[in-house]
């Protein structure tokens, strides 16, 4: 396409307000991050790189192609890392290696066209003594081949699998940094089904590559050194045309291209709809397969609602998508077999029939003729390499942009981080020893829509503080904000020295395994002895669980609602932490077994700082404040902090409202 183009667009490298602040705060026994330790190009995460955006100039359709032809490039950009100076130590031997033994083989594979001369010469002569040692011969060239074809195979499968593992754990530790897994969740871009690109794109992705660079050499070279082989043995061919007599040189040479650049065409005509059918067909394979994780990870919502039917239709409806896409994909696979297989029955038939003419006339012998055969079969499967791997060459294509689509989406939030273009909450420490404080903080989308206005709040040590407003205030995109999930928005989030934050879900996360990794976790489950969580699953009402705590068991389906929030309150109780964030964390209990869980987290962590998200009144007896969100135009507003335990010393009020609005005196809202 002429004139497509994409512009690249440099970035604003500033730092976000508050991050040196929070790098020369962060507590001495704190990791370091994913993102600090991650490798990938240089042995450390790399910078993505620079922002691109289509030319304005073009038309829709060269953009997209001008993406597409982008998306390659940005696959390159992270997977050539691997022959780095910080990369794989092995990648370059492995590679060097490879390219050796191919080159070798293909000597063998000369080794063998002069064996076939040799013996059909002998044969046609009856020359019983050539033949047996011909005979001799040919056995030591069949190990020898075959030996290289088996390191070759070894070479091949080792660096796909050792490149494989270097990108994937790089594109993971990418993935999982700062929360860009969740992230991803809320910022647009084509990145759905990342588990699919992870696993099977990212596989095809870096085996493809290999197999072809391996089979583009072995062609080229198989070509080179055959087309010698034609040229030598077939000379020239003369024959007589209109009275006229003509000389054609190397008449073998120009008939086996003749030949492969008929195939090749055909097969780019045929198959260029390949590259777009494969995407297709990888995106519905990604989207039937995210369809039947949902269905088993909500089944018990499912089956207790009845909703099989309507899962079924909607199963259905996405597999007939992939069946669809898999018609449309056998019709190009049915048309580039007709083309592969005409060629493979023709190719051994032509030059047979192009030397017949010099074998009758006594100018050339059996053993040429089979030579030549031999060497136009091999010139011709060199020149013919797309036709048999062009299917292959645009799954490649379709897997690399989709693995590059889910980098360049993390390009983007990492971007995000180091600039101020959409703005990033800042992080670092809090001053005369207050445990929690929101200075100036404001939550927005990633488009830049507030969410929650400008405001601040002390939060004083042991302080219990209870978040309420009504559903859609922005109330949980606070405490993620708070948590560090919720990247956008403005001012900091400032916490006490070497504090420990811990947050309970609504919907608490039951990892697979046993049921004391389940309580244990994010830390190891032998952190802990059988004893203690045992201990914690009776303070938290789930002590007849204590005979299952080394089952491994689908616990995610097996535990309930309500016993699995049970199951993160005792999972609070070992790691006790300094500040506990609870959204919604009691909402699957009753009354009264909120009202227990709660009595059990003060009474065994009397010091803890407490943020709670709730809807339920009677939770305000288990808090000494309470803040109020407000939805307004423009985004929530804090408009209320209130006392519900009368408290002695210096007051923490809502400390500053958007907009420069006046401090209001505590009152609660009717």
């Amino acid at each position: 396409m002429s004139g497509a183009r994409l512009k690249a667009k440099s970035v604003d490298g500033a730092k976000p307000r508050g991050a040196e602040k929070s790098r020369q705060n962060k507590p001495r026994d704190e990791k370091p991050s994913t993102a600090e330790v991650a490798p990938e190009v240089n042995g450390q995460a790399a910078p993505p790189p620079d922002a691109v955006e289509p030319d304005p100039e073009l038309t829709p359709e060269e953009a997209e192609q001008a993406r597409k032809r982008y998306l390659l490039r940005r696959f390159w950009i992270s997977a050539r890392g691997y022959w780095s100076r910080r990369g794989d130590r092995l990648a370059w031997p492995f590679t060097i290696a490879l390219l050796i033994l191919i080159c070798i083989n293909v000597g063998f594979q000369y080794g063998i066209n002069v064996w076939n001369r040799g013996i059909f010469d002998a044969l046609e002569q009856r020359n019983a003594r050539t033949v047996y040692f011909l005979s001799a011969v040919f056995l030591p060239l069949v190990l020898g081949s075959g030996s290289l074809v088996v390191a070759q195979v070894y070479l091949r499968m080792t660096i796909q699998r050792r490149w494989r593992s270097w990108l994937t754990t790089a594109v993971i530790a990418r993935w999982l940094a700062s929360g860009r897994y969740y992230q991803l969740n809320l910022v647009s871009g084509d990145h759905q089904n990342p588990e699919a690109r992870l696993t099977e794109d990212l596989r095809i992705a870096t085996e493809s590559p290999v197999d072809f660079i391996a089979g583009v050499l072995n062609a080229f070279l198989s070509a080179s050194t055959f087309i010698v082989v034609l040229w030598t043995i077939g000379g020239a061919l003369s024959f007589t045309a209109a009275g006229s007599s003509i000389t054609v040189p190397g008449f073998l040479v120009i008939t086996a291209m003749i030949y492969a650049a008929i195939t090749s065409t055909s097969m780019a005509v045929i198959g260029r709809h390949f590259v777009h059918l494969s995407e297709e067909k990888n995106q519905a394979e990604a989207e039937f397969r995210y369809t039947l994780t949902r269905v088993r990870e909500n089944g018990e919502s499912i089956a207790l609602l009845g909703g099989e039917e309507e899962e079924r239709s909607g199963i259905d409806k996405t597999f007939g998508h992939v069946l669809r896409q898999w018609a449309l994909l056998t019709g190009q696979h049915m048309r580039t077999a007709l083309v592969s297989q005409g060629s493979s029955l023709f190719a051994p038939v032509v030059p047979i029939l192009l030397c017949a003419p010099k074998f009758l006339e006594g100018s050339m012998t059996l053993g040429q003729v089979m030579q030549a055969a031999s060497a136009f079969a091999i010139v011709q499967g060199a020149f013919g390499w797309l036709v048999d791997n062009y299917p292959r060459l645009a799954d490649w294509n379709a897997s690399a942009r989709r693995v590059a689509s889910l980098m360049m989406s993390l390009d983007g939030l990492e971007r995000a981080e180091q600039s101020d273009a959409l703005g990033r909450i800042g992080r670092g420490e809090t001053e005369d020893g207050a445990m929690l404080s929101l200075d100036n903080l404001s939550v927005t989308l990633d488009d830049g829509t507030a969410v929650v206005k400008e405001t601040g709040v002390v939060i004083e040590p042991g302080e219990r503080v209870l978040v309420a407003g009504e559903s859609g205030s922005g109330k949980s995109t606070l405490v993620r904000a708070v948590a560090g999930l919720w990247p956008w928005g403005g001012g900091s989030v400032n916490f006490h020295a070497g504090r420990r934050l811990f947050m309970l879900p609504q919907r608490p996360y039951i990892p697979s395994g046993t049921l004391r990794r389940a309580v244990a976790y994010p830390a190891a489950a032998d952190n802990w002895t059988i004893k203690e969580i045992n201990a914690a699953l009776d303070k938290v009402g789930l002590a007849y669980l204590a005979a299952k705590i080394e089952e491994d068991a689908p616990w995610d389906q097996t535990l309930s609602g309500g016993e699995k929030q049970r199951l993160a309150f005792a999972r609070l109780l070992l790691h006790s932490p300094d500040i506990v964030v609870l959204d919604e964390a009691t909402a699957a209990l009753d009354e009264k077994s909120q009202g227990k869980m709660m009595e059990t987290l003060i009474h065994e962590l009397p010091k803890v700082t407490i943020i709670s998200v709730a809807h339920r009144a009677e939770l305000e007896a288990f808090h000494s404040r309470k803040i109020t969100l407000e939805r307004r135009k423009g985004g929530a507003k804090l408009v209320s902090d209130i006392d519900l335990v009368p408290r002695k010393g210096k007051r923490n009020l809502l400390t500053r409202a958007l907009w420069g609005s006046r401090i209001e005196r505590p009152r609660k809202l009717e």
